[in-house]
C-alpha cells in the first residue's frame, strides 16, 4: 500500500458530525480502502502475528485526548493489517468466500450514514418497505414460489446470519408444535438434521430449550456424496415416535459446508409432512447460484418446505451481514417472536397494515440491511450477477482439471458448484494400497481411475500428511485454505469465490499446492 501522507492538523471540534468534515475525512478513508485492494493480494493471505500481539503495540488506556483520523489510520495500517486474515484478498480460498463489491461497500456506507433503527414501519417506513420489495425481488429471482413471497401469502427478512434464520424458524415451529401437544411436552421435541448440518442447528436447538438429547445428526455416507438419506430420516423418526418423541424440525442443506453435499429437498419434505415437521432449508452457500438456471434444479423440491434463508453476504456481493429468509407463514414467526410494549405502539401498527420486522426477529434494533441488496441488485442486475456465479464456477473446474492431471491427488467428493476437496492419495505417500476382501470400490469416472477404500490405519497416516500439506500451504502466506473431514477422509477444501479472484491465481494456488506436496513428499 502507498505510503500515508496525512495532514495532521485535523482536530475535534464542537461538532462530532460536522459535514464539512465528515467529507473531508470520507475522502480519505475512501483513498485509503481503495489503495487497500489494490495492494491486497501482495499480503500474507492469512495473518502471521501471534496470539496477543496488538495488546503489545496499543496504549494500555484510552486516549484523554483527540487524535486525527490521519493518526488513527497510520496504526491501522501499522498495527492493524498485519492482525487480518485477508478475505477480499484473491487468493483467499478457504471457508466459504464472503464476497464484497463496490456496491455492496457504498450501500452499507448509506446504511451507516442514515443511520435508521427500523424496529417497526413507523420507525422508517422506507427501511420496512424496500426490505418487503428486494426480498420478493431475489425470490422471484431464484424462481421461490409465489407462497414464499409477500405477492402471495408469505413474505421474507433479511436477518444477519444464518444462525438468526435457523434460530427464528426453529423457535416458531416448536411454539406451533406446542400449542398442539401442550407446553409440558416440550422436552419431547426433536430436531433433525445429518452429519454435515451446520453447527448453527445444535446452537439454535441449544438456545430453543430442546433436550441435548434430542437433536439427531444423522450420518451421511460417501454413497450419497453425504446427503442425506430420506430412508434415514424416516427410520429415525419412526425410532423417535415409537419412544414417545415428537418429530418437530428438519434443517436441510443446499450446499453443505464441508462439501457442498445437496441435500434430496423434495424427497425429505416428503418424509417430513407425514409427520408435521417443519422443513428449513438452508442455502447460506449454494443459495445464490440457484439464480443461473443451470443451478435451480438443486432447490427442487423448496416449493413442500416451511422456509429457505441464503446469505447474501457470502457469494451474492452484498457485504457482511445479511441472510435473506423467507417463510410460508410469517405469522408463525410472529407469534413466537413479537412483543407490543406501550411504548411502540402506534396507528400503523394498529391498522395492521404494515410490517414491524421486529415480530420477525430475535433482536428490537436493526440495520437498514436492504439499502446494500437493493444496491446490488440494480448495479449489476441480474445477468452480470449470474456471469459473476458462473465465472467462479468455471475457476474451480480449472483447478479440479489441474487436481485430476497429477496423479499423486484425487477428488474427495463430486464438485457442485465453486469449491473442489481433493487430497493426496495414499499411495503417494508410499502407503500400500490394501487389496479388498470384497468388491468395495469407489468409482470417480470423471479422473479415469478408481481407488479403493484403506484401512483405519492407512486412512489415518494420509490424513496425517494431507494436514501438514495445508498447514504448509497456509503458513507460506501466499493462498489460504481450510479443511474438512468427511467418512474419516481428511479434505482439503478449496472454494474459489473472492470477488477479486482470476484464473491466474487459482493455477498459482495449484503450484503452491504442488510445490508444497513434493517437498513434503519427499520427507515422508
Amino acid at each position: 500500500m502507498a505510503s500515508l501522507n496525512f495532514d495532521h492538523s485535523s482536530v475535534f471540534n464542537n461538532n462530532p458530525l460536522d459535514p464539512e468534515e465528515f467529507r473531508r475525512q470520507g475522502h480519505v478513508m475512501i483513498d485509503f480502502l481503495a489503495d487497500y485492494y489494490l495492494n491486497v493480494e501482495k499480503y500474507p493471505v492469512l495473518s502471521q502475528v501471534e496470539p496477543g500481539y496488538l495488546r503489545q503495540r496499543l496504549p494500555e488506556s484510552t486516549p484523554y485526548n483527540p487524535e486525527p483520523m490521519e493518526t488513527i489510520l497510520q496504526d491501522v495500517q501499522e498495527h492493524i493489517i498485519p492482525g487480518l486474515t485477508h478475505w477480499q484478498s484473491p487468493n483467499f480460498f478457504a471457508y466459504f468466500p464472503s464476497s464484497g463489491s463496490t456496491a455492496g461497500f457504498l450501500g452499507e456506507m448509506l446504511s451507516a450514514g442514515f443511520n435508521v433503527v427500523g424496529f417497526n414501519w413507523i420507525a422508517s417506513p422506507a427501511a420496512t418497505e424496500l426490505e418487503t420489495i428486494v426480498v420478493d425481488w431475489l425470490g422471484e429471482t431464484l424462481k421461490l414460489p409465489k407462497s414464499f413471497l409477500f405477492s402471495g401469502n408469505g413474505g421474507g427478512v433479511l436477518q444477519g446470519t444464518t444462525c438468526e434464520a435457523i434460530l427464528c424458524t426453529l423457535v416458531a415451529a416448536r411454539d406451533q408444535m406446542l400449542s398442539k401437544i401442550g407446553r409440558d411436552n416440550m422436552r419431547e421435541l426433536v430436531v433433525y438434521g445429518s452429519d454435515q448440518t451446520h453447527i448453527a442447528l445444535q446452537k439454535a436447538a441449544k438456545i430453543a430449550g430442546i433436550h441435548p438429547n434430542n437433536v439427531r445428526a444423522i450420518k451421511t455416507t460417501k454413497s450419497t456424496s453425504f446427503a442425506l438419506s430420506p430412508d434415514f430420516l424416516q427410520s429415525e423418526m419412526c425410532k423417535d415416535i415409537e419412544a414417545g418423541l415428537v418429530p418437530l424440525f428438519l434443517c436441510a442443506t443446499v450446499g453443505t459446508t464441508s462439501t457442498t453435499a445437496v441435500d434430496p429437498v423434495g424427497a425429505l419434505c416428503h418424509v417430513a409432512k407425514d409427520y408435521g415437521v417443519w422443513v428449513h432449508v438452508d442455502g447460506a452457500y449454494a443459495g445464490s447460484a440457484c439464480i443461473c438456471p443451470e443451478f435451480r434444479h438443486f432447490m427442487d423440491g423448496v416449493e413442500s418446505a416451511n422456509s429457505f434463508s441464503l446469505n447474501a453476504h457470502k457469494w451474492f456481493l452484498t457485504t457482511l451481514d445479511c441472510c435473506c429468509l423467507w417463510v410460508k407463514d410469517p405469522s408463525a414467526l410472529i407469534k413466537s417472536l413479537s412483543t407490543n410494549p406501550e411504548y411502540l405502539r402506534n396507528k400503523a401498527t394498529d391498522s395492521r397494515q404494515v410490517v414491524d420486522y421486529k415480530d420477525w426477529q430475535i433482536t428490537l434494533s436493526r440495520k437498514f440491511r436492504a439499502l446494500k441488496l437493493w444496491f446490488v441488485l440494480r448495479s449489476y442486475g441480474v445477468a452480470n450477477l449470474r456471469n459473476f456465479l458462473r465465472s467462479h464456477v468455471k475457476m474451480a473446474k480449472v483447478f479440479e482439471e489441474l487436481v485430476a492431471m497429477d496423479k499423486r491427488f484425487e477428488i474427495v467428493v463430486p464438485r457442485n458448484f465453486a469449491m473442489v476437496c481433493f487430497r493426496v492419495l495414499p499411495k503417494a505417500m508410499g502407503i500400500a494400497m490394501r487389496k479388498p476382501k470384497q468388491s468395495h470400490q469407489i468409482g470417480n469416472a470423471e479422473n479415469g481411475h478408481y481407488k479403493v477404500v484403506e484401512d483405519e490405519e492407512e486412512e489415518g497416516s494420509s490424513n496425517e500428511v494431507n494436514q501438514k500439506l495445508l498447514e504448509s500451504i497456509n503458513m507460506s502466506g501466499r493462498v489460504f485454505m481450510t479443511h474438512a473431514v468427511v467418512g474419516n477422509v481428511y479434505a482439503i477444501r478449496f472454494a474459489v469465490g473472492a470477488t477479486l479472484v482470476e484464473e491466474r491465481h487459482v493455477i498459482m494456488a495449484w503450484k503452491v499446492v504442488q510445490e508444497h506436496a513434493t517437498a513434503i513428499l519427499s520427507t515422508n
